[in-house]
């Protein structure tokens, strides 16, 4: 498949770039997506909550009143679910939200997402972006001049005054190749890859 290259300081095509179609052919295959993006969010949940059961909260060993002739309600413990500053019911422990997702799945959501980017000229190809400044105005005028309001912005590696000048912008969003994953593919309504970077992504699906 063949790209623009936009020379992302004039606005306009200056190049193209054939990429290999084996990674951008796929069909979009819905279930096997939604299965892959409710995976890794699930997989990102921290799973850290933790209360106190009946039987690990502070004190509660002795009887708080004899069984009988009190007129009260029966009671055996302070640390009962029904009392104040008692232990919790169904006490939340930690644990992993992770579901097995085998590599071949994960890859073929990735490509399939990808594939279905290209098919509606969401994926966009800019040969680099020579920022001497971190100016978060031009970039964004730049970006408006592109007609890329909400995109996703993926380079080789990440550049300290392409950071700066993207960190602000609402609905854009920037990453490196190696930390790509399908949520933040989905989330937004344009991809822009840098050329390394597109290459780069070429080879790791080789």
């Amino acid at each position: 498949m063949e790209f623009d290259v936009i020379d992302f300081a004039k606005g306009k095509p200056a190049s193209k770039l054939k990429l290999s179609g084996d990674f951008l052919s796929r069909e979009f295959n819905e279930s096997l997506v939604h299965q892959v993006v409710v995976s890794y969010m699930a997989a990102s949940r921290q799973g850290s909550k933790n209360n106190k059961s009946r039987s690990e909260v502070r004190g509660g060993g002795a009887k708080p009143w004899r069984q009988k002739g009190t007129g009260r309600a029966r009671a055996g413990t302070k640390s009962s679910p029904i009392w104040r500053s008692g232990g919790v019911t169904f006490a939340a422990k930690p644990r992993s939200f992770a579901k097995k997702l085998n590599r071949k799945m994960y890859r073929g959501a990735m490509q399939a997402i990808l594939s279905e980017l290209a098919r509606n000229d969401r994926l966009k190809v800019v040969a680099d972006f020579t920022l001497d400044a971190p100016k978060t105005r031009d970039f964004a005028a730049k970006l408006t001049n592109l007609q890329l309001d909400n995109v996703l912005i993926v380079s080789q590696e990440l550049d300290k005054n392409l950071y700066l000048s993207a960190r602000n912008l609402p609905n854009v969003g920037l990453t490196d190749v190696a930390a790509l994953d399908p949520v933040s593919l989905m989330a937004y309504e344009n991809v822009l890859f840098t050329e390394s970077a597109a290459k780069k992504l070429e080879e790791s699906f080789k």
